[in-house]
């Protein structure tokens, strides 16, 4: 890549991210970004117990008299896995557990999430997202060109539980997303060019609309309007992270879930799901140039929990070899019912603008994420 940069202190670069600046300090935007609006009111999870105490008040009140006192969507990934452990273990909380079965679990991370709730005698609740529905939807964004392949599995997870939070009464949801291993978010340039919002309906429709045969018949969709106001405004149901409330050292949690659960960590961040684990660690790299671990790695090393050299060596070597993303490229064109070859023309296939789509008020959406994090009610690194 001509004019090549990589940013001196994280690990951010113009090959993941073709939008990024790199200032006259050396720091990427999203360094300076960081250290000037993030760092200071979050301190690492320190300083916010009295926060993180009237929050445990509410959910309790909210959670009074009934069998549950909150929801958490558990993926078999660190972060929820970890948002479980403090509420029973720590806070006193109640929770019903609700996995989406999307058809793509790793044996691995089903091995997690049984291992975790037993131990901690929560219920388990598993829904199922209709195969056929999530079978054709997923095929559907292959033939697109587009990046953002992984939307019919994360519109359907969001959708899911929150609803499940509504239909129950649940009036509080346990995120497990955190500045501490999440403070950058995936850059906006892959959603902007070669893809689309999750929630633009209008966006999923027309894909819908030209690429599935057979129209979904059972998969609910969701969209900002109703995950931003009907649901916390109209239905009272909210969706907290507390995990920014509480010192987070990945390392030490690594060795706490694994000595109280047997639970065993990833390779890298979500690679509990096949369909994730193939499109972030072969198919975006090799097809979009986009390495999640770019991001996800400077999450680490602005945060203090990985130096940048440490993440420079990971960086050298591939997520997966070969052999094994060829082996889960056979595994996705089995379950998608299609041959490997017809598979291969989709990879193959010119790579194609998220404009060639129709979408909706993408503007309002930008907007809202603008307000949010000058509000401080969105904390992460977005750019």
């Amino acid at each position: 890549m001509s004019n090549y940069q990589i940013c001196s202190h994280c690990v951010m670069d113009t090959k993941s991210d073709p939008f990024i600046r790199i200032e006259e300090n050396g720091k990427c935007e999203r360094c300076n970004m960081y250290e000037h609006t993030v760092a200071a009111h979050w301190n690492h999870g320190r300083g916010h117990e009295k926060e993180l105490e009237a929050l445990l008040v509410k959910i309790k009140k909210a959670g009074k008299g009934k069998k549950y006192d909150c929801l958490i969507g558990l993926s078999g990934g660190f972060d929820s896995t970890y948002v479980l452990h403090m509420a029973v273990k720590e806070w006193g909380l109640r929770p019903l557990v609700f996995h989406v079965d999307s058809g793509f679990d790793l044996p691995l991370g089903v091995q997690n999430i049984n291992a975790v709730c037993n131990k901690l005698g929560v219920d388990l609740k598993i829904a199922k997202i209709d195969p056929e529905d999530m079978r054709n939807f997923q095929l559907a964004m292959f033939r697109t060109g587009l990046a953002c392949l992984d939307i019919p599995q994360d519109h359907a997870f969001v959708q899911m539980v929150e609803q499940y939070a509504v239909d129950n009464g649940i009036k509080y949801i346990l995120n497990g997303e955190n500045i501490s291993t999440e403070a950058y978010t995936n850059p906006a340039y892959w959603s902007t060019i070669y893809g689309g919002s999750t929630t633009d309906t209008v966006f999923l429709n027309d894909i819908l609309e030209k690429y599935s045969p057979v129209p979904l018949k059972n998969y609910a969709f969701t969209n900002t309007y109703r995950r931003k106001i009907w649901l916390p405004y109209i239905e009272g149901v909210k969706v907290v992270k507390p995990l920014n409330l509480i010192p987070y050292d990945y390392e030490a949690i690594k060795r706490t879930l694994f000595d109280e659960y047997g639970y065993i960590a990833y390779p890298q961040k979500h690679f509990e799901s096949l369909i994730t684990k193939f499109l972030e660690a072969w198919w975006l790299p090799k097809r979009f140039g986009y390495d999640v671990r770019h991001h996800q790695l400077s999450s680490l090393v602005v945060t203090g929990q990985m130096t940048r050299e440490q993440a420079l060596e990971r960086l050298s070597n591939p997520s997966v070899s070969e052999e094994e993303g060829r082996e889960m490229f056979k595994q996705v064109a089995e379950y998608l019912r299609i041959s490997e070859s017809e598979l291969q023309s989709y990879f193959d296939m010119p790579l194609v603008k998220g404009s060639e789509y129709k979408h909706g008020n993408s503007w309002l959406i930008n907007l809202g994420v603008k307000i949010m994090f000058a509000l401080g009610k969105e904390k992460r690194v977005r750019k």
